[in-house]
């Protein structure tokens, strides 16, 4: 599958400053390890859209968060293997093309095209490898005999194939969830706790065997699509080794689909850890109410950009709070932004001394470098009182990916 153009990337000047991310499972901000793998790369993996309802500001938010994590490690000299999936099969799609009376295929394409649309506008670095979930279904059958050897997986009926809870010593750990909050949310999050037979009610799908009406491929244990945790796992993996740098995504995947998606590669492979950070981004409300398509209350970039609205000043509207944040977005949020974008503009095209916008780049570096701390970056450029040959605003473009 195809993902989208890459910006131009400018080189930052000024002294890197390692990385330092929350880690979900440690519950504390971290070194992230950015020892490099067998072919000189840091893997970052991201999970990817479901493409039934996917191009709004909310989702959008999170690619923009990662997109900062792997500006900060090309800053630092690292070379980024980035890999993101689609899940271009599963139930809310299926869903969501029935009530709307369109063919599912039809509309996972068109909410993929726009989800590239609204990504390139924002200037996002697109994954190097951007997997559809239908792409890797040969990579899904492999992984699910893999837990079936290895006991960690069984079967049940109508061909429907579940990954034990039992299967790792540490499951819980990614997300920290306690056992009644994994109950509350697997749930409310596409689980099935009350499906008969299984072993215990958390559970996880990860093969649902052939329904009428429900597409279907083969496999050594029969006809069947992929569950969606495994559909990640095994993406990643298959790709970045069996452990890598950073797990991503939105603060609503940590359980239970980050947790089961470690789960299954670490009773798969036999690793203790699949990612070295679980990184989540918080939620974005508009005017304080959760962004949602019943509300009528969603924000899309594409609609955004064409009243006039510039790329760079959405994403300096993002960038006002933390990104672990559950966040709100506004005009009045977004109009700060513009008027804080247009005193930057200002501000820079003054002279100062090289050293002087050198030091600006420093602390600039330092407050992201910081878990993101973009409130402390933009604070940053507030104070300073001009550039000097662009040095400043060729460092906004490289780590914030602000063009000013």
């Amino acid at each position: 599958m195809n993902s989208w153009p890459s910006p131009v990337v400018p080189a930052v000047a000024g002294t890197p400053v390692p990385l330092r991310l929350y880690d979900t499972a440690d519950q504390a901000v971290k070194l992230v390890d950015t020892t490099p793998d067998a072919n000189g790369e840091v893997g970052m993996y991201v999970c990817g859209i479901t493409p039934y309802d996917s191009t709004h500001l909310g989702h959008a938010a999170t690619y923009v968060t990662f997109d900062l994590v792997h500006r900060q490690l090309l800053a630092g000299g690292h070379k980024v293997h980035y890999v993101q999936n689609v899940t271009d099969v599963d139930d809310p799609l299926f869903e969501r093309a029935e009530r709307d009376g369109v063919d599912w295929r039809e509309l996972g394409q068109d909410q993929t095209d726009l989800f590239r649309s609204d990504m390139n506008i924002l200037g996002v670095i697109p994954p190097r490898d951007y997997i559809g979930a239908m792409e890797a279904v040969d990579e899904v059958v492999e992984m699910v005999q893999a837990l079936l050897d290895a006991g960690a997986a069984y079967r049940l009926d109508h061909g429907d194939i579940y990954a034990s809870i039992a299967a790792t010593e540490q499951f819980g750990y990614a997300s920290n969830y306690t056992r009644e909050e994994m109950e509350t949310y697997f749930a409310e999050r596409g689980g099935d706790p009350e499906r008969q037979g299984k072993r215990d009610p958390l559970d996880a799908l990860i093969w649902r065997g052939h329904r009428e009406g429900e597409p279907a491929w083969e496999s050594p244990f029969g006809p069947g699509r992929p569950g969606w945790h495994i559909e990640c796992s095994a993406i990643a993996t298959n790709r970045l080794g069996h452990t890598f740098s950073i797990q991503g995504g939105g603060s609503d995947l940590a359980f239970p689909h980050h947790e089961f998606s470690a789960a299954h590669a670490e009773a798969a492979y036999g690793q203790r850890r699949m990612a070295g950070h679980f990184v989540h981004a918080g939620m974005i409300a508009l005017d304080g109410v959760k962004m949602s398509k019943s509300l009528g209350n969603l924000v899309f970039v594409h609609k955004l950009t064409e009243a006039g609205h510039e790329a760079a000043a959405i994403r300096l509207a993002l960038y006002a709070d933390h990104y672990r944040l559950d966040r709100d977005f506004s005009d009045d949020i977004l109009a700060a932004a513009e008027a804080r974008l247009a005193r930057w503009r200002d501000r820079l095209a003054r002279e100062v001394s090289p050293e002087a916008a050198l030091s600006v780049v420093d602390k600039l570096r330092a407050a992201l470098a910081s878990d993101l701390d973009t409130p402390a970056a933009l604070a940053v450029i507030d104070e300073a009182e001009g550039d000097s040959d662009g040095i400043i605003a060729t460092a906004l473009d490289g780590l914030l990916g602000v063009r000013v």
